[in-house]
């Protein structure tokens, strides 16, 4: 049957059980539309945007009032408006009332912000279209090939599988086929160095995985490339990777010399166990826990949604949580005072090599 000759189900009242089944119980829609209504204000998403990132995911009252040009009153009638609903949950301490997200929540906000949100906005943009090759496995054969020759301690199977299996990782959120095959060869790359690692001769290891290795995770590999060069290899990966970077966290790579090697990528066993740190940032317990491996959440704001002001101020964060980790992987490096400037950067390749 074609989509021409589709029919709805049934008009005839003794056929209403069918389309029940298919929908929703009307309690429920009563109850998650509730919960839409009080998250579809723009001002309560801002406040739940900075829960969600606050240190600890904990914002004071007092917080979220300079977070808007409104007097305390309406931000607290705002604030309960999610706390009814049950989104959020709160405490008092003192003389001051601190506002949460309900644990049941968590990763449905999750979901909101760093998924849906972004959906939203490239919904009403522009989508490119590039025709992609005619003959994708002629393509990805000639690729196993060459990676075959150059890891030849490798098992030429599991070559053959790591390069399809990245080529398929990355069509699965692409909107531009045409740049897959080659975005493949560096992902795949990548991998096979990270199986064949000897610890005890190559640079210590960090790994950053965010939600979509769109934003925060490009940032703080680029901010590690930076000051460290090839002192420590760097990898970024996402839990639910986006088919492009953010376009104000790529002017922020731009400025940093990495904007044309910055791609989202899956997060991939590969990565994790190749790595000496794992850095999480807004994406959860994704990460598989490899003994040995060391493991940082770091609570920073996500990009994606953020004003020009905004990327710098979650850069600055960024900056300083990559300061200290570079303080423990390579403690004689002299990190200069100040974050990077656009002047001061130098193109740096994703020491992959």
């Amino acid at each position: 049957m074609t989509t021409s000759e589709l029919q709805p189900l049934s008009t005839d009242p003794d056929c209403a059980p069918a389309l029940e089944a298919r929908a929703i119980d009307r309690s429920v829609a009563d109850q998650v539309g509730a919960a839409l209504k009080a998250l579809s204000d723009p001002l309560r998403l801002r406040m739940l945007s900075f829960i969600s990132a606050a240190q600890g995911g904990q914002a004071c009252v007092c917080d979220l009032t300079a977070l808007t040009d409104l007097s305390q009153p309406t931000v607290s009638h705002h604030l309960k408006v999610l706390r009814e609903v049950g989104v959020l949950t709160s405490e008092r301490r003192g003389t001051w009332v601190w506002y949460s997200i309900t644990p049941g929540y968590r990763s449905a906000v999750t979901a909101l912000l760093d998924s849906f949100a972004p959906a939203a906005l490239a919904a009403h943009g522009d989508s490119p279209h590039l025709t992609g090759l005619t003959d994708v496995e002629l393509a990805l054969e000639h690729l196993t090939t060459a990676m075959t020759g150059r890891f030849a301690d490798v098992d030429a199977t599991l070559v053959r599988a790591i390069v399809r299996e990245s080529y398929t990782g990355l069509a699965r959120t692409a909107t531009i086929s045409a740049h897959l095959v080659p975005l493949t060869e560096r992902f795949a790359r990548q991998r096979l160095v990270d199986i064949t690692r000897d610890r005890a001769s190559t640079p210590p290891q960090v790994l950053f995985v965010c939600v979509a290795n769109a934003g925060r995770s490009q940032l703080a590999a680029a901010l590690v490339r930076h000051y460290a060069g090839d002192r420590v290899t760097v990898r970024s990966a996402g839990s639910t990777p986006a088919s492009e970077i953010h376009a104000g966290v790529r002017d922020a790579l731009d400025s940093l010399g990495t904007a044309a090697d910055a791609f989202p990528k899956p997060l991939t066993d590969d990565a994790v166990r190749a790595a000496d740190v794992v850095v999480t940032m807004g994406c959860g317990d994704v990460c598989p826990v490899i003994p040995g491996v060391r493991y940082e959440d770091w609570q920073v704001g996500d990009p994606a949604l953020a004003s020009a002001a905004g990327v710098a101020a979650i850069q600055a964060e960024i900056d300083s949580h990559v300061r200290e980790l570079l303080a423990t992987l390579v403690p004689d490096l002299t990190i200069p005072d100040g974050g990077p400037s656009a002047a001061q950067s130098t193109h740096l390749e994703e020491n992959d090599d």
